[in-house]
């Protein structure tokens, strides 16, 4: 007996194969549209910017010097018999520094006085004469020319007394300077002579050089735009007008350290150097303690308060091209770089004058992971406590 064999359809054959491949394109029709689904906005803090009346400062290199810077030379020629003092020595006025081998000058004195003494007689017997001769003229027993000769001699006679006066004052001038004295108080500079020097009042070099240091001058200059921006700033009609509104400077030494006395500007130049394009300026400060010295170098430091100025954090931007940038946020927390103008510093803050205004909210961290057009979910910062951290 034969065996009927069934055929079964191709289709039921195929049926598990397609029931597998179409559960794994559902899988990965799946997994795509998972991948698709964009990332939730980052979370950054945002600073509102804010207006606040700030100082800020400039400052310019500085030289220093005595308010007097005095060379000590000789008025007499002769040879330095002795030096009082020692280099950087503080003296007073008055104060024997040098003294010059003075007998030359002592044996002029003698010989002055001498020739004085010798005038005076010869003035005396003048005198004589015409005594004597006046009651013989009046009783005409000898002619009135003898008497006015007589006259003539005796005031010759007088007038050589005078010069010999003059000559014996000389001498004795001539005695004091070879003591040299300080013209004024101060610090005492380098001394080339030795005792024994020749020294003169010809020789170009000075004995040395006394500084007047009570008060210092520290000289500095500005630039064609820094004295435009002077002069608007500070009400006057003159320059000397504008320098008196001018609040005290300061002075920072060479170590970057603070001069604990501040100073006060007097003087501008009166024109601009064609070679440097600069303007001089001098700032006055008291050296009552003798901590300054003419040579030193510093910086001088002028306030000016900025009584508009919208602060933007430095961290809080970004340098594109030599220009300053902010990201702002603008509608829908999308984010958009912003150009600044930035007129100053302070602490660790812009002063902004375009680009921004007041209320404007700018993301303040995590700017290197935004691009323009992004969008943030912001965190509101307080300007206040940031602000406080500033020490503004």
């Amino acid at each position: 007996m034969k065996t009927t064999k069934k055929t079964v359809p191709l289709i039921l054959r195929f049926t598990p194969f397609l029931m597998i491949a179409a559960m794994v394109i559902y899988s990965s029709c799946g997994s795509s549209v998972a991948n698709n689904t964009p990332p939730p906005p980052q979370e950054l803090p945002v600073y509102s910017v804010v207006s606040k009346p700030v100082t800020t400062f400039t400052d310019y290199t500085a030289s220093l010097q005595g308010s007097r810077d005095i060379e000590i030379r000789p008025k007499v020629d002769g040879y330095l018999e002795a030096i009082y003092i020692d280099e950087g020595s503080y003296v007073k006025k008055g104060q024997p520094l040098f003294r010059i081998d003075g007998r030359t000058y002592r044996e002029q004195v003698n010989n002055a006085n001498a020739a004085l003494l010798s005038a005076k007689a010869a003035l005396e017997n003048a005198s004589i004469n015409v005594t004597k001769l006046t009651p013989l003229v009046q009783n005409n027993v000898v002619s009135d020319v003898q008497l006015r000769s007589a006259k003539a001699a005796y005031d010759a006679a007088k007038a050589n007394v005078a010069q010999a006066q003059a000559q014996l004052q000389s001498a004795k001038i001539n005695v004091g300077y070879t003591t040299i004295t300080a013209p004024a108080e101060g610090y005492v500079g380098i001394i080339p002579f030795k005792t024994g020097s020749l020294v003169g009042q010809t020789m170009p070099q000075a004995l040395t050089v006394l500084s007047e240091t009570r008060d210092m001058h520290a000289y500095f200059t500005m630039s064609e735009v820094d004295f435009i921006a002077f002069k608007e700033q500070f009400a006057g009609n003159t320059i000397q007008e504008k320098i008196k509104k001018l609040p005290q400077v300061e002075l920072l030494l060479a170590d970057n350290t603070t001069y604990p006395a501040k100073g006060r500007v007097e003087l501008a130049g009166g024109q601009f150097d064609k070679a440097s394009g600069t303007i001089s300026f001098r700032a006055v400060f008291p050296n009552a303690n003798g901590l300054l010295r003419s040579g030193n170098t510093g910086k001088i430091r002028i306030p000016s308060l900025n009584t508009e100025s919208l602060l933007v954090p430095q961290e809080a931007t970004y340098e594109l091209q030599d220009k300053v940038f902010a990201y702002v946020l603008a509608d829908s927390n999308k984010v958009v770089g912003t150009p600044l103008t930035v007129t100053g510093t302070s602490s660790h803050f812009y002063l902004v004058s375009k680009g921004l205004k007041q209320g404007d909210k700018i993301v303040y961290k995590g700017i290197d992971r935004l691009r323009d057009g992004m969008i943030i979910k912001p965190l509101a910062m307080s300007a206040d406590s940031l602000l406080r951290t500033a020490s503004l």
